[in-house]
């Protein structure tokens, strides 16, 4: 565990793989929220989108890709389909309401060709 720091804000534990390693081992159990995954990698809920991004690139060298479960409007039950950026949306444009629930994330081995 990590050690208190003089503002009194616990310090976070030393890390055994990178923080992609930890992302790609956390979605391969099975999919996430950015917010689940900024829990237990120890992000905040922005960077974690920033590194699935990098992680999105980098998973077919390994045979694997990022599936991004699309988030959906709570209020209209507008899904988000098209959508490429994966940081957190502010309103559906079907509705306008902030009730949005949010994508989740998995990585699953590529199709064989």
């Amino acid at each position: 565990m990590g050690q208190r720091g003089d503002d009194g804000e616990r310090a976070p534990a030393e890390r055994q793989q990178t923080v992609r390693e930890a992302l790609r081992t956390a979605l391969l159990r099975g999919p996430a929220t950015a917010r689940e995954l900024s829990g237990e990698v120890g992000l905040r809920e922005k960077e974690v989108a920033e590194h699935l991004a990098h992680l999105a690139r980098s998973l077919p060298h390994r045979g694997e890709r990022l599936v991004v479960h699309p988030a959906s409007c709570i209020a209209c039950g507008y899904t988000f389909r098209s959508r490429e950026r994966l940081a957190r949306l502010g309103a559906c444009p079907a509705c306008r309401s902030t009730r949005i629930d949010p994508p989740a994330f998995s990585v699953e081995p590529l199709p064989e060709s």
